[in-house]
């Protein structure tokens, strides 16, 4: 489990951030971004609340392809369309195409979250899943750390005619496409796949998994009506619900709450943004 660890949790924290990253620096850009374009709270706010709506369509779906097509041919296909959209959000001149673009970067981006807790069940058997998720989400406030200051170097940039909040874009979302040609190259779908394990590795990891997917199967199936009933699915569902909303205000809005309270500049917004 050590050698799995090392080799897969690496490259998937590295994505989730590229991923957090591209959905949130938004929030670093409209520093500059909203006085070059003219748009207002609400247009960002629109805006920023409009990924969601094709992120949460299709992310079920996106979790089925994981389970039955491949974890790497879609997680590498999510990557390079969202650094496109991520990167092509740099020309947008009217409101209307600042909502295609976020739309488009929620519908690129959705399965991606929940493709990666069904990867983790093809690798990692119960016992050890958590310890690997909470190594996976770690990724989330150290993108934001990161992502911040970056972004307050590189909204002082004006190359060919691009403002800095362009080129954030850009050098944010590009990063993503990169990445998504490795993930074809350095993913793998299953043990049985993985020739970076010796022959018994992947038996017994192969048996452990087996066995549990055989005990899941033989205290039967829940349908979803029945899940759907249960009032610890709609406590968690609520909790959820809270997380993400005061989470997301705090990601999409604190660079400009700390400039508006401060009055300093847009670089000391960032980098105390990274505080949080």
């Amino acid at each position: 489990m050590r050698k799995v660890s090392w080799r897969l949790l690496p490259l998937v924290i590295l994505l989730y951030l590229a991923a957090y990253l591209d959905r949130a620096n938004v929030g670093f850009a409209k520093l500059r971004m909203a006085a070059d374009l003219g748009f207002s709270d609400e247009v960002f706010g629109f805006g920023i609340g409009i990924f969601f709506i094709g992120y949460l369509v299709l992310e079920v779906p996106g979790a089925l392809l994981v389970e039955r097509w491949s974890a790497r041919k879609w997680f590498a296909r999510i990557l390079i369309t969202w650094g496109f959209i991520s990167a092509a959000t740099a020309f947008v001149e009217t409101p209307a195409q600042f909502y295609t673009a976020r739309f488009l970067l929620g519908v690129a981006e959705a399965g991606f979250f929940p493709g990666i807790i069904v990867y983790f069940t093809h690798w990692f058997p119960a016992a050890e899943r958590g310890r690997a998720m909470s190594g996976f989400i770690v990724a989330v406030p150290f993108s934001l750390a990161v992502g911040a200051p970056v972004s307050a170097l590189l909204l002082d940039v004006n190359w060919l005619g691009l403002h800095g909040w362009q080129w954030l874009f850009i050098l944010e979302g590009l990063p993503a496409v990169a990445l998504g040609v490795i993930t074809i190259f350095a993913l793998t779908d299953r043990p049985r796949d993985a020739r970076w394990l010796t022959a018994q590795e992947r038996d017994y990891l192969e048996g452990v998994l087996a066995a549990e997917a055989r005990a899941k199967e033989s205290a039967g199936r829940v349908p979803v009506w029945r899940a759907l009933r249960m009032p610890a699915v709609w406590m968690l569902a609520l909790g959820i619900f809270a997380t993400n909303t005061g989470g997301y205000a705090l990601t999409f809005w604190l660079p400009s709450t700390v400039k508006n309270l401060s009055g300093g500049s847009d670089q000391s917004a960032l980098l105390y943004s990274t505080l949080y």
